[in-house]
């Protein structure tokens, strides 16, 4: 099998501030994004995430007695990024994802909300919308999910049709290592974040929870 994790030694400042938005020099580059579906901790599910350098910048790890209703994505510090929840209430609109700043302790709205729109083989997957606490964490942009998640194929649009993320496949190595790449303006956090939440409700079965929950 190929190498999926080249280094582990954690990089805290591999993957930016908690919002995903890179200084200088490096917002005229795309971040590109090693995402394994595996957790470097026993007896724990979730990801473990590595940079074009081979660091890690993001991890999510679930242990096997939580629901995988509340995921939260930390940073290569172990500091919590996003929190990516479930919206329990029933809802005509669909299967919803809340994605939270930071911590969801309650204290704080949901930044962004991520809804499935399609069965997982349609050209759309999944909408992502800003929600009241969107504002004060700099965010108001909306964006489209289309492709494949289930083949490792989709793309994220803004809302004047620009790819602004996408997820490829990775060669050789099948559908639990794939690659996340980012453009410029998009916080890399939140395109993980949003993979987060497709793997939740298209993933079969899901990472972190039962399908049949």
């Amino acid at each position: 099998m190929a190498k999926v994790h080249p280094n582990v030694v954690p990089v805290a400042a591999a993957a930016g501030p908690a919002g995903g938005e890179r200084r200088g020099e490096e917002e005229e580059e795309a971040a590109a994004l090693t995402v394994w579906r595996k957790s470097l901790l026993f007896n724990c599910k979730g990801f473990t995430v590595f940079d074009a350098k081979g660091n890690l910048a993001y991890r999510v790890d679930s242990y096997d007695t939580e629901s995988g209703d509340e995921v939260v994505l930390m940073d290569a510090a172990g500091a919590p990024a996003f929190t990516v929840r479930r919206k329990r209430q029933l809802s005509l609109q669909g299967e919803q994802w809340l994605v939270f700043a930071g911590e969801a302790d309650g204290r704080r709205p949901p930044v962004y909300a991520v809804r499935r729109t399609g069965r997982g083989g349609g050209k759309s997957l999944a909408r992502v919308t800003p929600c009241a606490g969107a504002a004060a964490a700099g965010a108001s942009a909306a964006y489209e999910v289309e492709g494949s998640y289930a083949r490792r194929c989709c793309v994220v649009y803004d809302g004047e049709r620009r790819a602004v993320a996408e997820v490829r496949p990775k060669e050789a190595v099948g559908t639990d290592v794939f690659r996340l790449v980012v453009q410029p303006g998009v916080g890399v956090s939140l395109a993980m974040a949003v993979v987060v939440a497709l793997d939740q409700m298209f993933g079969k079965p899901s990472l972190l929870r039962s399908w049949s929950s």
